[in-house]
């Protein structure tokens, strides 16, 4: 998380540092969930467009790209990728972006990253794919604390119970805090502890970051519900 000081005062800075190192300690796991999801389409597809030379050539191309980038050359591994998303095959072309987003934001572009998961939410043919891209682009948005670029992302997302709904919500709630918003953070993460859909890896981060705010201050907009864990 940046290392900004999230509010003026020097009680709220030191409450702020919590939750970033809260943030460092789950915030992989999120997003390696995420990208999972990606790895479990190209899986489930893979074997399909391996029977096709042209899908043969467009993986060769890909791991091109992945090799590069693990060495550190990301303006090759950009090359590469942007190869298979004009002359790629199936859902290569799909999976490039992803990657794409990926690169970017590790060199530091994380606007450049947001852009390119906001085209493939409007591009791609797969509504998990629409709707994983909106995910990704949110959580580059929460150490800026944009709560409403982060509303405007996955509201329809949380409304229609998307299997990314919950998700979603964390990345909302991670930017209400960010913004200062400790009571909005706090109804967020309880929604998503409520939420039966919740899985237990999630769960234990609900706990965690509410018991964090009730630390903080933080106030149930609804007076009925325990204010402990």
């Amino acid at each position: 998380m940046s290392e900004e000081t999230l509010f003026r005062e020097v009680d709220e800075d030191l409450r702020a540092d919590r939750m970033r190192k809260l943030w460092r300690r789950y915030g992989p796991y999120v997003i390696g969930g995420a990208v999972a999801i990606v790895l479990l389409v190209a899986v489930n597809e893979g074997w399909a467009w391996w029977q096709q030379t042209n899908a043969a050539r467009s993986s060769d191309a890909l791991f091109v790209a992945i090799d590069a980038a693990q060495t550190g050359d990301f303006d090759a591994a950009l090359t590469a990728l942007d190869k298979v998303e004009k002359e790629g095959s199936g859902k290569y072309p799909e999976l490039a972006k992803f990657a794409e987003a990926s690169y970017l934001d590790a060199q530091g572009k994380p606007a450049e990253a947001v852009a390119v998961y906001d085209g493939l939410a409007t591009s791609s043919n797969e509504i998990r794919l629409r709707e994983l891209a909106l995910v990704l682009a949110s959580y580059k948005l929460v150490d800026t604390g944009d709560v409403p670029g982060i509303e405007t992302r996955v509201n329809g997302l949380i409304a229609s119970g998307s299997p990314f709904a919950d998700i979603a919500r964390e990345a909302l709630g991670l930017a209400q805090y960010k913004s200062g918003d400790i009571d909005g953070a706090l109804s967020t993460f309880d929604a998503t502890r409520k939420d039966p859909q919740t899985g237990s890896e999630q769960m234990a981060r609900m706990s965690v970051y509410i018991s964090q705010l009730l630390a903080e201050g933080a106030v149930y907009a609804d007076e009925s519900t325990p204010a402990a864990e």
